[in-house]
């Protein structure tokens, strides 16, 4: 999502995109705030990623944690809100939902994309989850069942956000219905079976994870 800290920092996006407009970091490819983006969400992953003290370190994330694996004690710091490593030296663990997705493009054209979530937004990655999960569809002989979370397509534009610490852009997501094209389907699906057989990976950097194999936004 377009922020004025990115508009500032990238002169040349400054020309083509405004405020809450959503920009894929790779191809530069900007859509507007006013049109939904239409997204296919194929797999998720909740990581932990700690950081270096901000304007410190290579701009790597110092470790990547699974939700299995072991992590250091931190304690959140109500100024920043940031969870800091107990005992360290300002290093913070940042919990951040990735949503591999589909980008079904309006001219039928479609892509693969990681959507990270972090912060104020894991609300709604939350809530995104929920929606995925509580699909039904019934089977032939008239039987309820979930079907994967790559069978239905999703709408994604931004709403403007606000706290007592200021105001920013998130995410707005909501259903638009099932996959009809039979080839969007198995590219979805085939998207999610590369992630699940480690042929996916990301690079994470302090603003931004790019993902090798799929745009990020």
């Amino acid at each position: 999502i377009v922020s004025s800290e990115l508009l500032q920092q990238d002169e040349k996006l400054a020309e083509t995109a405004k405020l809450g407009d959503m920009v894929n970091s790779v191809s530069r490819q900007v859509y507007s705030a006013k049109s939904p983006l239409k997204v296919i969400p194929c797999h998720y992953e909740r990581r932990f990623l700690m950081w270096a003290p901000r304007g410190a370190g290579s701009g790597a994330p110092l470790q990547n944690y699974g939700i299995e694996d072991e992590r250091p004690e931190t304690k959140r710091d109500e100024s920043d809100n940031k969870d800091y490593v107990v005992g360290g030296e300002g290093e913070y663990l940042e919990e951040t939902h990735q949503h591999y997705v589909v980008v079904v493009e309006e001219d039928g054209t479609f892509s693969t994309a990681l959507i990270p979530m972090k912060s104020t937004q894991l609300k709604k990655s939350r809530k995104w989850n929920s929606m995925i999960a509580s699909r039904t569809m019934l089977n032939a002989k008239g039987e309820a069942f979930q079907p994967p979370r790559f069978s239905h397509v999703y709408k994604m534009s931004t709403i403007k956000e606000e706290n007592s610490k200021g105001s920013w852009h998130g995410w707005n997501i909501e259903l638009d219905g099932q996959v009809e094209d039979a080839n969007v389907y198995r590219s979805a699906k085939s998207f999610y079976e590369s992630i699940r057989g480690g042929e996916v990976t990301v690079k994470h950097t302090a603003d931004t994870q790019e993902p090798e194999g799929a745009d990020p936004f």
